[in-house]
């Protein structure tokens, strides 16, 4: 079993930045792919981006790329997602995902490939 608890969210003014983390259990954290996700009120829940077991390889939806970064420390189990240039737009919770045993550069856009979700985090920007 695999738990994952996000941090870092909060209220930041449009233009603003923060950095969300995500905290894995589970020895094998280095082989799993990661992706972080949010979904606005009323709203599916859309991909962000997301990030091979190595960190090599990343992808980002077209919303946010050039703003966001995706990024991980196998030795801290640990993925985060820098946010830069925040917008409005923006708000939404934030959840981070997990696809255990994803060897190779694979990273995954579809959130039915992901088997375990954290709880959320709530990113408000102001305008």
């Amino acid at each position: 079993q695999v738990q994952l608890v996000e941090s870092g969210g909060g209220l930041v003014q449009a233009g603003g930045s923060l950095r969300l983390s995500c905290a894995a259990s589970g020895r094998t954290f280095s082989v799993y792919a990661m992706g972080w996700f949010r979904q606005a009120p009323g709203k599916e829940r859309e991909f962000v981006a997301a990030i091979n077991w190595s960190g090599l390889y990343t992808y980002y939806a077209d919303s946010v790329k050039g703003r966001f970064t995706i990024s991980r420390d196998n030795a801290k189990n640990t993925v985060y997602l820098q946010m830069n240039s925040l917008k409005p737009e923006d708000t939404a919770v934030y959840y981070c995902a997990a696809k255990p045993g994803a060897y190779g550069g694979r990273y995954y856009l579809n959130s039915k490939d992901y088997d375990y979700w954290g709880q959320g985090t709530q990113v408000t920007v102001s305008s």
